[in-house]
């Protein structure tokens, strides 16, 4: 792409934007170096990334890159045998953190232990080597960039002891020495010189005093001197302290070493990090936006829905709707200043520069956008005073280099064009120049105030109108574009609203030739007719809405009335044999007191006693159901009027006539905003809606009821209850509400030790009616509550 229209689109400070989100150096470098591709595989792996870059987000949360030091001068040493610093070694285990980090956080493991599923992130992931025991081995032996650890070897911690005894060995010589000579020394305090340990004594007092001098004061009062005594010890510290260095040396080299062993793995490590730090920054830069992956073609094809330009307070800016590239390749943009015409054209550029960058776009799923090898953008004021050009002439400089550069695969932006000079010659200026590119299919969006361009693209194929919608009652621009409606500079209105007398406005339109008169009036008829056609459709679309609500209110119902029956009967059958085989126990309990009877030579008296039992026994279990049914009350057809109330018996609806019946007795029905045609065997008088039929069974407990109660609670809670006394109310709970037709209940049983839970969970499994069940999710109260769903 080339720079000018990078720099005029401010893509550059959306890649500000993007380097702020990265936090590695490499990770902010290639942030820095993005640039739009041309290639469509190279756009969709970088948009896939970047999808599921955010889909990780979403479900795991931030990830955070820090930590990743630049290690490559690092491993170029190591690739020619040097030895690391401890420095260099700490930096290794940071990358190493790091690394160990994100592998685990790629690698994530889901609910019930199911593994992430893949996608195009999957390998980078996977590839990371955490080489956790060289880690762990570079931590055991450098505690800081200034400290060896005493256990990283056994030599040096031999030679670190050495070295504390002799300090000890010194400080006790030299507590002796500080009490016998306190007279001979300036102060009772031990200073070093050279590395080594001195007493500051008085110069008048140097020959009474044995050892070595190796400094006096600025005074020369003062004379620096080391006590014999412990010559010998500070020698042998010195030695240590040599001895200590080699074996600190020794010890780094050793892990440079180990290092140079993975310097591969390190490698691919601090690569895969920064790549993927450089991937997550654009993932969190489309959450920041609220981005969408868009979808790319090579056919030049535009349709962004609600895009919002990413650089405007997204609390103030318009989404618009732009499409270009199938029906026309060419938009004019009409409408008074600061409506939002140069926006637009600054939101299809960005948007093509960044989707083609691989980052996300703040527009509406599934916008679409088409591949250019260039974007050329003529937009805002080009004087150059140094290059002694006006606005004009810059403007030129910069369309004839478009001119000469532009092909089928560019996208070409004109802000105002043919501005800046004599307006018919602008005028005509501007449309030969749009004459050019349209014959040569490049898409083109170009921004006028001029109505010849108006005209023109009315009147050639290809070429559409769009405008910027302006209320002219508040004087204030809605930002909204609307595509095949050429806008007016509404100059008039402006200035009157503002006060400008009426007699220069009418002298002002006198001076506008008929032809531009009828023009901005058919604009404005067009407007208003646009405006009637939005509120008609809003009108519709609210129609269709309630027409198919009530299609689902009323194919809920059909289900729920068959679900109901199937229940009843199943219900009906089972009570049934209930009976049957208390009647069948009792029968022959009866013929065994028969049998008894006559074995035993029983009274006649108690004989008829027994019989009457029997005879009271079944007149009152086994009578047969009554069933109470409301008479039918049909409508004859002289009965029925335009007007009248009647319910339609198969839609369980209540309506009104619309028509009277024909020869087949067929008419139309209008319930609420539907009309349907019926007949007129399916009506009845309207106040039989109310009038339900009862059913009664056989025994008082075996009743059914055709309805429950649709106000219970969607959720029951068993906190603080026994295992059984929970059981009990959760079984009584789970038939009032499938009978109450609720779709799914929420069952609350707390945390606690989980044995609530398990009955909880063990009954449902067993449950006929329970589809399925789980545990409540982050804002369904999580472990401590199962959600049910009914069959």
């Amino acid at each position: 792409m080339n720079e000018k229209a990078l720099r005029t689109l401010e893509y550059n400070k959306i890649i500000q934007q993007l380097r702020d989100l990265a936090s590695s150096s490499r990770g902010k470098e290639l942030c820095t170096n993005l640039l739009p591709k041309d290639n469509l595989g190279d756009i969709t792996r970088l948009q896939k990334e970047t999808s599921d870059a955010l889909s990780r987000l979403i479900r795991r949360g931030s990830i955070s890159f820090s930590g990743i030091h630049d290690i490559r001068p690092s491993l170029m040493r190591l690739k020619v045998g040097s030895a690391l610093n401890a420095v260099e070694l700490l930096r290794i285990s940071s990358d190493l953190d790091a690394t160990l980090r994100i592998k685990a956080y790629g690698g994530y493991s889901g609910k019930d232990g199911e593994e992430e599923t893949e996608d195009s992130l999957t390998e980078y992931f996977a590839g990371l080597e955490p080489l956790t025991p060289f880690n762990n081995e570079i931590k055991r032996c450098i505690i800081s960039e200034e400290e060896i650890a005493d256990d990283a070897s056994s030599t040096l911690k031999n030679i670190r002891r050495s070295i504390r005894l002799t300090h000890e060995k010194i400080q006790s010589q030299l507590s002796s020495i500080l009490n016998s000579s306190r007279n001979l020394l300036q102060e009772s305090i031990v200073t070093m010189r050279n590395g080594r340990y001195c007493l500051p004594v008085r110069a008048e007092f140097k020959n009474q005093f044995q050892g070595m001098i190796h400094d006096q004061s600025s005074s020369g009062s003062t004379l620096f001197i080391e006590p014999m005594a412990i010559v010998r010890l500070n020698n042998d510290l010195r030695e240590l302290g040599i001895a200590e260095q080699e074996e600190i040396e020794r010890i780094l080299a050793t892990l440079s070493e180990m290092a140079a062993q993975y310097i591969d793995e390190l490698e691919y490590n601090y690569n895969t990090l920064t790549e993927l730090d450089f991937i997550f920054a654009r993932a969190n830069l489309s959450r920041q936006m609220k981005g969408t992956e868009p979808i790319f073609n090579e056919d030049g094809i535009i349709n962004l829905k609600k895009a919002r330009h990413p650089l405007i307070d997204p609390k103030h800016v318009v989404p618009i709707d732009v499409r270009i590239g199938q029906d026309f390749s060419m938009l004019i943009i009409t409408g008074p200043n600061t409506g939002g015409k140069t926006v637009t054209l600054k939101t299809v550029g960005l948007l093509t520069l960044m989707g083609q960058a691989g980052l996300h776009i703040p527009a509406f799923d599934n916008s679409m956008l088409a591949i250019f090898k260039e974007v050329y953008a003529d937009i805002g004021d080009e004087q150059s005073i140094e290059q002694s050009l006006s606005t004009f002439s810059s403007h030129m400089t910069n369309i004839v280099s478009i001119l000469q550069n532009a092909n089928e695969d560019s996208l070409v932006l004109f802000d105002e064009l043919g501005a800046g000079t004599d307006p018919t010659e602008g005028a005509a200026l501007a449309m030969s120049i749009l004459t050019y590119l349209h014959n040569r299919n490049i898409r083109t969006l170009a921004t006028t105030h001029y109505s010849e361009l108006k005209v023109y693209a009315l009147s050639t194929e290809g070429v559409m109108n769009a405008s910027c919608e302006f209320n002219v009652e508040t004087l204030r621009p809605t930002y909204r574009l609307l595509i095949g409606i050429p806008g007016k500079s509404n100059a008039f209105a402006i200035s009157k609203k503002l006060g400008l007398p009426d007699y220069i406005i009418e002298d002002a339109k006198l001076r506008i030739g008929k032809q531009d008169r009828t023009f901005e009036d058919l604009i404005s008829d067009l407007e208003a007719s646009r405006i009637t056609i939005e509120k008609e459709q809003e009108e519709i679309s609210k129609y269709k809405a309630e027409i198919e609500k009530l299609k689902k209110n009323l194919d809920r119902k059909n289900e729920s009335l068959e679900a109901n029956r199937e229940r009843i009967i199943r219900e009906a059958k089972e009570e049934a044999a209930k009976i049957l085989q208390e009647a069948k126990d009792f029968a022959d309990e009866s013929i065994r007191k028969y049998n008894r009877w006559l074995q035993e030579g029983g009274e006649i008296k108690e004989m008829e006693s027994a019989r009457s039992q029997i005879r009271d026994r079944i007149n009152k279990d086994v009578s047969l159901p009554k069933i109470k049914k409301k008479p039918s009350k049909k409508i004859s057809p002289e009965n029925i009027k335009v007007g009248d109330s009647v319910f339609v018996v198969p839609l369980g609806l209540k309506g009104t006539v619309s028509t009277l019946p024909n020869s087949k007795g067929d008419l139309y029905v209008q319930m609420g905003i539907l009309r349907s045609q019926v007949n007129i065997k399916d009506l009845e008088p309207a106040e039989a809606e109310d009038k339900k039929p009862e059913i009664s069974n056989r025994t008082q407990s075996g009743k059914i009821r055709m309805s429950k109660s649709a106000s219970i609670k969607p959720e029951i809670n068993l906190i603080g209850k026994t295992v059984d006394e929970a059981i009990f109310e959760l079984e009584k709970y789970l038939d009032d509400a499938y009978l109450a037709h609720l779709p799914q209940v929420t069952v609350i049983h707390g945390r606690g030790t989980g044995a609530l839970r398990n009955a909880v969970h063990t009954y449902l499994k067993k449950s006929k009616y329970v589809k399925d069940f789980r545990i409540g999710g982050y804002n369904e109260g999580n472990t401590g509550a199962t959600i049910v769903e009914f069959k």
